[in-house]
């Protein structure tokens, strides 16, 4: 019973160790193209952008009300 769980235990591992690394090719490849794509912009446009994007979406400072008179 022992020899056989070693057995099944040694086999999972291996297929485990053995897929692994296949499984995530794919994910490393779209990584390294979205990489690429995005290496192809220059950084003062990527500069530009995130400027115009705070600027639009900046947070408009809250109005006050005016102090009563006593």
């Amino acid at each position: 019973m022992l020899r056989t769980a070693r057995w099944l235990l040694l086999i999972a591992f291996l297929i485990v160790v053995g897929l692994f690394p296949a499984a995530l090719a794919p994910i490393n490849l779209a990584l390294a193209g979205a990489a690429a794509v995005l290496a192809t912009i220059p950084a003062s446009v990527w500069l530009a952008v995130g400027v115009i994007a705070w600027l639009k979406h900046k947070p408009t400072p809250a109005k006050t009300a005016p102090a009563a008179r006593a």
